[in-house]
């Protein structure tokens, strides 16, 4: 097989572990974020054991492949003309099995957050009771919902993050000019970034920014019809969540998201 027919395959194999990790991630995502249904907890399950099988099969398929273009370049005349490219194609089957280490370490990640989900639905007096003691739930999960809920806003929305950079993960400058933005962050003066930052969204007529030294939660308040809320654990990937559009809940929670607002300071750079 000619090197350039190596190279193509191994670049598939790098869309492949991609795809995969994309893959995972989502699959994270839904393990950590819907569980306030055991309906929905069972369903979960099930397409998580599918998927997880699928990508078991993938990575058998990729190790196989691995294997064989690693004896194909062993086996291959090493003349001066195509000794780089060969020793330029070993290094990036090296690079390709540390991806595949990586894929199998999510994989088994995925597998034991299987077994918890299992674990919890097993017991029919709590079923429909989350604990949230040992659950990971990420930032980058944490901060992908905040934005999917800012995309529906309409008229208003409050927005509460422990530090000044995480706004820019919500993409606040996609959102339209009409929709009337609050935010309550952490801003250090020290920092001139953090400043240039606080300075470019005080130059838009829809957002006010307030400092904010709670540094412990997530929330945005969509339109006063959706909430969301994220509080940090003892760990840093351990987040107590609470995603509600019942108003009742959101008129209980709703002094809790003023309250920060009240307690946040104007801040002048």
């Amino acid at each position: 097989m000619e090197i350039d027919e190596l190279k193509d395959t191994i670049n598939n194999l790098n869309n492949t572990i991609n795809n995969l990790k994309e893959s995972i991630n989502l699959k994270d995502d839904q393990i950590n974020i819907i569980k306030d249904s055991i309906k929905l907890k069972e369903d979960q399950i099930k397409t998580l054991e599918s998927s997880l099988n699928l990508k078991e099969d993938k990575i058998l398929a990729l190790e196989k492949t691995l294997e064989l273009k690693e004896e194909q370049v062993n086996n291959a005349s090493l003349t001066s003309e195509k000794d780089k490219e060969i020793k330029d194609l070993q290094k990036e089957l090296e690079l390709l099995n540390n991806e595949l280490t990586k894929a199998d370490e999510d994989l088994e990640r995925l597998e034991l957050e299987n077994e918890k989900l299992k674990e919890g639905s097993s017991d029919s007096s709590n079923s429909k009771i989350i604990d949230y003691t040992n659950i990971e739930i990420y930032k980058e999960v944490i901060l992908k919902k905040m934005r999917d809920i800012l995309q529906k806003a309409l008229h208003s929305v409050t927005i509460i993050v422990p530090n000044i950079t995480d706004l820019q993960e919500l993409h606040l400058y996609e959102v339209r000019a009409g929709i009337n933005m609050k935010v309550c962050c952490e801003i250090d003066p020290e920092i001139e970034e953090q400043l240039d930052q606080f300075e470019e969204y005080e130059s838009l007529d829809n957002i006010s920014v307030k400092n904010f030294l709670g540094s412990d939660r997530y929330v945005i308040l969509r339109d006063g019809e959706e909430l969301f809320l994220a509080f940090k654990g003892k760990n840093e990937s351990n987040h107590l969540a609470f995603h509600t559009r019942d108003a009742a809940h959101i008129r209980i929670f709703n002094s809790l998201v003023m309250e920060a607002w009240l307690r946040s300071r104007a801040f002048s750079s």
